[in-house]
């Protein structure tokens, strides 16, 4: 290994985050990166490249359970090739058991697919073979464990349904929203992980697990006094959206705003950020799809803004409406170019935001 930076991305189940599971017992330094199929995957491989060119340090570009189209397998090559010639020594290996990549697999010689295993097993068995290893004793039988299932393997393993159980962990964990809190999501979802395996010995594990999931999850967000999960959760999302003021600042005709993307929630965890941030005179959540959620707390009508910005409407402190020809994004700072955009030409069109006293009480 050499010391390489290890820049690992991985799909969003139980066999993605299992593939980080496992290199997180490595000795080196690592950075998780997590994507769905789709556009998804180029955006997240040109966030590491960036993110290689920053460091200018040796590197591994790792990827796992995700499988790359002919075209993707070409740009990756071509842009890797271009970082070596810089003189960035960088590695690419791609771990993976989808048949769907069988066409890269045969152009690319770093691109590695074995369709009789999970990407938890390729990447458990590479590697064992190739790196420093600090395995912990219950990782084999994990790894077994994320196999059957992952392949749907019933009759191969007696701890299936708590494998099952690991899946729904991992696929139901919505707290964190991991587009603006990348690091934190992962973080999140690999403790989760690691704190399901200790039941992994359990007489009737799955039903053990099960039973615990509520347990572990407060667990992760309590660090001061105890509460509902939900209220748990909002102290967190609030206290990290709180600590991106510098950035997701936001202003619509002299008034202050915060832009969150797919945060969601936006009733709880909108009306905490205005609370613990009163500063800011409104919040807006924009979706995947270009909803958009906009909360006050009697300093603007959002209603106004609303209906200015995308032709919505509700209560002056809680309304709503969609963005037309908004282009879902993979990274936050491109969706605050559109919604700047938006409120750039908005602003050269509407007058001054103007509304009566009883309109904020209403």
């Amino acid at each position: 290994m050499n010391n390489r930076t290890i820049h690992h991305l991985s799909h969003i189940d139980l066999d993605g985050y299992s593939c980080q599971l496992v290199m997180k017992y490595t000795p080196y330094t690592k950075y998780n990166y997590n994507a769905n199929y789709g556009p998804e995957v180029k955006s997240k491989l040109t966030i590491i490249l960036d993110n290689i060119k920053t460091e200018k340090s040796a590197s591994m570009v790792l990827i796992s359970d995700l499988n790359l189209t002919a075209d993707e397998s070409r740009w990756l090559t071509e842009e890797v090739a271009k970082l070596n010639s810089a003189k960035l020594d960088v590695k690419l290996i791609l771990l993976d058991h989808h048949g769907s990549g069988a066409e890269s697999a045969k152009k690319h010689e770093w691109y590695y697919l074995d369709t009789e295993r999970c990407a938890t097993k390729i990447v458990y068995d590479y590697v064992k073979e190739h790196f420093d290893f600090d395995e912990p004793e219950w990782m084999c039988k994990y790894v077994d464990i994320v196999n059957a299932v992952d392949l749907w393997k019933k009759e191969q393993h007696d701890n299936f349904e708590y494998g099952k159980v690991c899946m729904r962990l991992v696929t139901e964990t919505r707290e964190l929203n991991r587009i603006m809190f990348a690091n934190e999501d992962n973080t999140y979802k690999l403790t989760l992980l690691e704190e399901a395996v200790k039941y992994i010995n359990e007489e009737d594990a799955p039903i053990v697990l099960d039973e615990k999931i509520h347990l572990i999850k407060k667990a992760f967000f309590t660090h001061e006094k105890n509460d509902t999960l939900d209220n748990l959760a909002t102290d967190y999302v609030v206290k990290l959206l709180g600590s991106q003021r510098k950035d997701n600042t936001i202003y619509y005709k002299g008034y202050k705003g915060y832009l969150s993307y797919a945060v969601g929630n936006t009733s709880i965890v909108g009306n905490g950020f205005l609370v613990a941030y009163p500063e800011y005179d409104f919040i807006v959540d924009i979706s995947f799809k270009g909803a958009m959620s906009l909360r006050a707390d009697y300093k603007v009508s959002v209603a106004l803004i609303a209906k200015e910005w995308a032709g919505g409407g509700g209560h002056p402190n809680a309304s709503g409406g969609r963005i037309p020809h908004f282009k879902e994004q993979y990274k936050y700072a491109k969706v605050k170019e559109q919604i700047e955009y938006l409120i750039s030409d908005k602003e050269s069109v509407h007058g001054k935001l103007e509304w009566k006293k009883e309109d904020l009480e209403g």
